[in-house]
């Protein structure tokens, strides 16, 4: 994986996203998802604060079978609004957010939507939480 991880503090996660149960894919798809690393809290939720203080290191890698994969970046905005952020994206615009990220909890099964890129909004089941080392 290609995650641009520089000194990290022990709250750091590497978290995995699969796409969920979808008509097109009713078990759902582990070759369609997301990697990215976030720091957590004890509970699970996503850390604004230092997310702040570490957000060089929280990459996120897209794959998608049949697609180029896409890494970039966690951003958040003003109001708890979190998105990925491209490395060949120029405008905010282009981002994919993800809704009410502030309030899932990362732990193994449960699920978390997100608006990709074509304007379709997406079900991912939370796959794998792990610390990063």
């Amino acid at each position: 994986m290609h995650l641009c991880i520089g000194e990290i503090a022990m709250a750091l996660r590497k978290i995995r996203l699969e796409l969920a149960r979808t008509a097109e894919f009713p078990e759902g798809s582990s070759t369609r998802g997301y990697e990215f690393v976030a720091p957590l809290t004890d509970d699970g939720h996503l850390d604004a604060q230092d997310w702040r203080a570490q957000r060089s290191t929280c990459g996120v890698h897209r794959f998608w079978a049949g697609e180029d994969d896409a890494y970039g970046h966690l951003v958040h905005h003003r109001g708890d609004h979190w998105a990925f952020h491209y490395d060949d994206m120029s405008d905010k615009e282009e981002e994919e957010p993800i809704f009410r990220f502030d309030h899932h909890r990362f732990v193994v099964g449960e699920y978390v939507s997100i608006t990709e890129h074509d304007g379709v909004q997406r079900t991912f089941r939370v796959a794998e939480v792990l610390p990063i080392p």
